[in-house]
């Protein structure tokens, strides 16, 4: 009897306050496109152990744009004692994808291509500034620039880049 007739009926105990009634939460409100860039940056950068190893730092980021320092160490010297292409390269690579993924869209490179210009040397701080010049549909282009703290011009490097459609780069920041 009681029982049952509890168990179809809300009760509270003696001294609770009455339940309210709950209100659906309202809609997070979107992210702007500078904060989504700046998500994605730190989701990709907390999983980005290449990054991390090489002390990269991320000096800027904005939508299709990301600018990366790195100091020239002794042990990316080659037997010339300038800095080997592979870490000017990587850095490049390293300033496109994040200036290419900063839309939360899962985006990759299909290609690049790198014209050394100058050497980077010893105690150097390479900056690496990435710009999207074009992005369309499932492609992108993005031009970067690397050039020493004295403003001299190392490499020039052209990323070509693919996005995964409904693939978000930091699956987290769709939540937010």
């Amino acid at each position: 009897g009681l029982i049952a007739r509890l168990a179809g009926r809300r009760c509270r105990l003696h001294g609770q306050a009455p339940a309210r009634v709950q209100r659906p939460l309202k809609k997070a409100q979107a992210m702007t496109p500078q904060q989504t860039a700046e998500l994605v940056r730190d989701g990709m950068f907390a999983r980005d152990r290449a990054a991390q190893s090489l002390a990269m730092r991320i000096t800027h980021i904005a939508p299709g744009e990301a600018t990366i320092e790195m100091a020239v160490r002794d042990d990316m010297l080659n037997g010339f004692d300038t800095c080997h292409g592979g870490f000017i390269t990587t850095l490049g690579d390293t300033a496109f994808a994040y200036a290419c993924n900063t839309r939360n869209e899962l985006t990759v490179a299909s290609g690049l291509s790198v014209d050394f210009v100058a050497p980077g040397r010893p105690g150097d701080v390479l900056v690496a500034e990435a710009k999207e010049l074009s992005q369309a549909g499932r492609t992108g282009v993005y031009d970067v620039t690397i050039r020493n703290r004295q403003g001299q011009l190392i490499a020039l490097f052209r990323g070509k880049s693919y996005s995964m459609k409904g693939k978000p780069t930091v699956p987290d920041a769709s939540a937010q």
